[in-house]
């Protein structure tokens, strides 16, 4: 691990400290102590950066530009992953909410892709290597959290309709589509997707605005995650965590470098970039789609934290093993 990229860890948790000093402080106020004050800021973050953040990637997306093959090679094995979390859970018969199942497919396949990402494909890959990770993180939140939310709120949907006397396959429809599109995720991204295109751009002053906006998601978010800490500490879901992280850190990098090589034919820098940006750790917005559905907060907080830590030991596992293969290849 090279030196920057350790600075960017400390970094990282320094910020969650002070979010759980100004948890065990009460600086934010609210007479639930810090589970409130964690409630608003996750709001925050969730109906205002983050679909501001959202809604500015996808206007600028070129995607004639977009390195489909690498793309593809990345998000197939993830959305599979993706889907047998889901599922897995589904089955489990644990209760924990309708949208237990979707907060910790999120957890199990999206990856800190900004905060550690960022630093990790520059310092270990250059300039060529990091714009092969801008293109995987321009998608990754709009693709795993679009497909993420209709998940969920299917689940929400039927939960609901099991608790009416004589419920209407219609009426549940139409409110499991209501509430998948006008959401704080979709909603943006189906809106970018239009504005794009249109071709028209952004006028430089709302540019500016949600830039603005988007930037506050970082700090907002590590923040939340030490306030979140502080209100439910690391007791009581360690178990889950370790089994989150271990999806995240291992089995889904695993699989990606396994499909990317051997199915799509990756190899060198593009079979490197997808295989580390797979094994970063726990990212933020597992936190805030959790608290949307108020199921697993502590869970996806502990997960975060846990394979933060973790990170530093797997990534020096899979750039050797990357390394391996590439000698066993030349």
């Amino acid at each position: 691990m090279t030196i920057a990229v350790f600075h960017k860890l400390l970094a990282i948790f320094l910020t969650v400290g002070l979010g759980w000093v100004v948890g065990r402080m009460r600086w934010l106020g609210g007479a639930g102590g810090p589970t409130d004050a964690a409630r608003v800021l996750g709001n925050a973050a969730f109906y205002i950066f983050v679909p501001a953040l959202l809604f500015r990637t996808t206007v600028r997306l070129d995607f004639a530009a977009m390195p489909w093959h690498t793309l593809s090679a990345f998000f197939v094995p993830v959305l599979v992953v993706l889907v047998v979390v889901y599922l897995w859970q589904r089955g489990s018969g644990e209760r924990h909410g309708a949208a237990a199942p979707s907060v910790r497919a999120v957890a199990g396949v999206f990856g800190n892709s900004v905060q550690v990402g960022i630093p990790v494909a520059a310092a270990l890959f250059g300039e060529p290597g990091l714009a092969i990770h801008i293109a995987l993180v321009s998608l990754h939140a709009i693709v795993l959290l679009t497909v993420l939310t209709v998940l969920a709120e299917m689940d929400v949907a039927r939960a609901r309709a099991r608790q009416e006397v004589a419920p209407s396959l219609a009426r549940t429809l139409a409110s499991m589509l209501r509430n998948t599109i006008v959401h704080p995720v979709v909603l943006p991204v189906i809106a970018g997707m239009a504005w794009n295109a249109t071709g028209l751009g952004l006028h430089p002053v709302v540019d500016e605005v949600l830039a603005g906006l988007g930037s506050a998601v970082v700090p907002v978010c590590l923040v939340l995650i030490g306030i979140t800490l502080a209100a439910y500490g690391l007791g009581g879901r360690a178990r889950g965590a370790v089994v989150i992280s271990v999806v995240k850190l291992l089995v889904l990098p695993a699989l990606v470098l396994a499909v990317a090589h051997w199915g799509f034919g990756l190899e060198g820098l593009p079979l490197a970039v997808v295989v580390m940006m797979a094994a970063l750790p726990v990212g933020s917005n597992a936190l805030i789609f959790a608290q949307r559905y108020e199921t697993l907060e502590a869970e996806a907080t502990a997960a975060i934290v846990m394979s933060t830590v973790a990170f530093a030991l797997t990534a020096s596992l899979w750039l050797a093993v990357l390394a391996a293969l590439a000698h066993a290849t030349t």
